[in-house]
């Protein structure tokens, strides 16, 4: 009998089936799994029809096989709404926060990826002004002006957030109303902007966004009590404004 030829795909399929049959103590279904050329380092697991289906980023192509084996683990276990495993977790982790994984990752972003903005003059506030306000009184007009858009939702959950893929810098449609302060607008800004001054790094295996030094940068804008007040008592739903810091609204 001839054997099938061995490819990446059969590799990949016979670790997602170790894994399952190492986390699931029951009959296991049959697996298909293959890598797809998904934007950054998005990968996906799904049952239908009692066949398991994952789809892994391209980008762990050549990725060691204990690697893939911490992936299928982390995906089978979200699956079945399993305990997570906190070994597994840390393995694929320090993985992809290798330098070498976190650049392929922003060249398939960078590449496959689009962003949907629309033109900084929003119904009330404009995000052109108001940066170039803020450039010159905090940043000495250091920092370029990247892509400022309004968001494409009213989101009151996250109300601003800085894309460095694109360059871009999104705030909540829903602060574009008379109903919120001129000085909340610009501090939601003001707070993605320092993103740009302050890049993420990764310190001891975790990505840093907001160190000590963005913090205290934070606190120099002049309306910073007031705008975080402001936020904390209007900008969360009000279930969970004592369980969320205002912090939680910025990316």
């Amino acid at each position: 009998m001839n054997e099938l030829p061995f490819t990446i795909e059969t590799r990949l399929a016979d670790i997602f089936t170790d894994a399952l049959n190492s986390l699931v103590k029951k009959e296991t279904p049959q697996v298909e799994a293959r890598f797809y050329p998904y934007t950054g380092l998005s990968s996906t697991i799904r049952l239908r029809q009692g066949r398991i289906y994952a789809r892994v980023s391209d980008i762990l192509t050549d990725a060691p096989r204990d690697v893939l084996y911490a992936l299928a683990s982390i995906l089978i276990a979200k699956l079945y709404r399993l305990k997570p495993l906190k070994e597994q977790n840390q393995i694929y982790r320090q993985y992809i926060l290798d330098q070498a994984v976190m650049d392929a990752s922003d060249a398939s972003r960078r590449e496959r990826g689009y962003k949907i903005t629309s033109p900084p003059q929003g119904k009330i506030y404009d995000l052109n002004e108001l940066f170039d306000e803020l450039n010159s009184q905090y940043f000495a007009d250091r920092i370029a002006r990247p892509v400022l858009s309004w968001s494409p939702r009213n989101s009151r959950r996250v109300l601003g957030h800085h894309d460095n893929i694109h360059d871009a810098i999104i705030i909540s449609r829903a602060l574009d109303s008379l109903k919120t302060p001129r000085y909340v607008v610009a501090f939601v800004l003001y707070h993605e902007m320092l993103h740009i001054k302050h890049p993420q790094r990764v310190v001891n295996g975790r990505k840093i966004s907001h160190d000590r030094n963005f913090r205290d940068d934070e606190r120099r804008f002049q309306h910073f009590d007031t705008a975080t007040k402001w936020l904390e008592q209007n900008a969360l739903p009000v279930r969970r404004r004592r369980q969320r810091a205002v912090r939680r609204t910025f990316s």
